[in-house]
């Protein structure tokens, strides 16, 4: 399993666009084959904070998704948002072994 957390900060008039945009990308991506889990949390004492977090089934799958026309468009649409760079953070499955999707 390949697990990204990317934490994303939106300047606050674009919060409602940004999610928006965020569960249409989110909606797609759990489509491809390759996507375990994509979840869109956003953080309760900070609302600009969204953290998405994508399981994805091989690092093939991570490559896969980069090139779908959904992530591209979310990309382009939602980096004037951002009140700072996005960041992701790469994460490796522990427990259980098999990553439990």
């Amino acid at each position: 399993m390949n697990i990204v957390h990317v934490h994303v900060h939106i300047k606050p008039e674009f919060m409602a666009a940004f999610k928006q945009a965020t569960l249409e990308n989110a909606s797609a991506s759990v489509q491809e084959p390759g996507v375990a889990r994509f979840d869109v949390l956003q953080h309760d004492e900070d609302p600009a904070h969204f953290i998405l977090v994508e399981v994805y089934r091989s690092a093939e799958a991570v490559a896969a998704h980069k090139q779908t026309a959904h992530y591209a468009k979310w990309r382009d649409t939602v980096t004037d948002w951002m009140a700072e760079p996005r960041q992701g953070i790469k994460l490796s499955n522990v427990f259980p072994p098999d990553g439990g999707w």
